[in-house]
């Protein structure tokens, strides 16, 4: 089963910055073992597989189910980026998606 997450996404959802996830992600670092269950989680695999101490398989999977993606790639991107605005840049984004829809 793919996620469709991108590694913003897993980054935002295991709250680290998403330059971290990348080095982890490429075995620049070990994550903590906080980290590492909320990686779990939300990938719905166990440790020993993130860890390459198992093989993938369905028998080995995390009894719950991970967080499912609430939008969109774009959408997630465009929350991410809307969240670093002021309330002003806000109120005004509101305005034109109105106005977009009004279209």
């Amino acid at each position: 089963m793919r996620l469709e997450l991108t590694q913003a996404d897993v980054a935002e959802r295991i709250d680290v910055a998403t330059e971290v996830y990348g080095r982890l992600e490429r075995g620049g670092m070990l994550p903590s073992v906080q980290t590492l269950l909320k990686l779990c989680h939300e990938l719905n695999v166990s440790s020993d597989e993130l860890l390459g101490l198992a093989q993938l398989s369905p028998v080995n999977r995390v009894s719950e189910a991970p967080s499912p993606p609430a939008e969109r790639p774009e959408i997630r991107r465009l929350l991410r980026s809307m969240r670093q605005l002021d309330p002003a840049h806000i109120k005004l984004l509101g305005l034109v998606a109105k106005a977009l829809l009004r279209r």
